[in-house]
C-alpha cells in the first residue's frame, strides 16, 4: 500500500496559476520556472492529469506566456489574487483530484492565496517549487516558508513527475523520462 502522502495519477490535478507575459520577464529565474512548468503540463497529459489554469486580469497582464498558452487546456481569467475559484475547485472536484499541485506566479501572492484557500477546501496541496516564482527572491522564499508550515508539501517537478508515474518499465515511465532527458539538455 502506497502512503497517502504521494501523490498519484488517479488523485492529483495540476493548477497553473498565472503564467502571464507582463510579469514572467520580472520573475527571478522566469526561464526556469516557465521550462519546468512546462515538463509539468507535458507530463500531466501524458498521464492523463486534468489541468487548469488561471490567468489574473489578462487585460492588464497580458496573456499567459506563448510557451504554456498552447498546451494547457483550460484557463479561467480572475480579479482575485487566489485562484480557488468556485470553478477551479468543481472542476478539480469533478475528477477525483483530492490533491492539487500549484505551478506559477507570484509565489507570495497568488499562489499562496490559492494554496491556503484550497487547503481550506479540504485539498492536499503540493507546490513544484521549481516551477513557482516571485520577483524578489525574499519573497519567493517566505512564502514557500509560510505555505509549509500551513500544510502545503514542497516538492520539485521532477520528483512530481515521478511520483505520478510510480514505476520504471511502462510507455509512461518511458515518456516521462524523455522529457525529464529533454529538458536537462536544454538546462545545460
Amino acid at each position: 500500500m502506497r502512503s497517502p502522502h504521494l501523490m498519484n495519477r488517479n488523485d492529483t490535478g495540476l493548477l497553473v496559476i498565472d503564467m502571464q507575459g507582463k510579469l514572467m520577464g520580472k520573475i527571478s529565474q522566469g526561464t526556469a520556472v516557465i521550462q519546468n512548468t512546462l515538463l509539468l503540463i507535458k507530463g500531466a497529459a501524458i498521464l492523463g492529469l486534468p489541468v487548469y489554469a488561471t490567468e489574473q486580469y489578462p487585460h492588464g497582464l497580458g496573456p499567459t506566456v506563448p510557451e504554456l498558452n498552447g498546451v494547457l487546456p483550460l484557463k479561467q481569467e480572475k480579479i482575485e489574487f487566489s485562484g480557488a475559484l468556485p470553478q477551479v475547485i468543481d472542476f478539480f472536484k469533478g475528477r477525483g483530484a483530492q490533491k492539487i499541485l500549484l505551478a506559477g506566479i507570484e509565489a507570495h501572492i497568488c499562489v499562496q492565496q490559492t494554496a491556503l484557500d484550497l487547503l481550506a477546501q479540504g485539498f492536499q496541496v503540493y507546490l513544484a517549487t521549481d516551477a513557482v516564482g516571485s520577483r524578489h527572491e525574499e519573497d519567493w522564499f517566505l512564502a514557500l516558508r509560510r505555505m509549509e508550515k500551513s500544510g502545503v508539501t514542497l516538492t520539485t517537478s521532477e520528483a512530481a513527475l515521478f511520483e505520478w508515474t510510480e514505476k520504471a518499465g511502462t510507455p509512461e515511465f518511458k515518456e516521462i523520462s524523455r522529457l525529464v532527458i529533454e529538458a536537462d539538455e536544454r538546462k545545460q
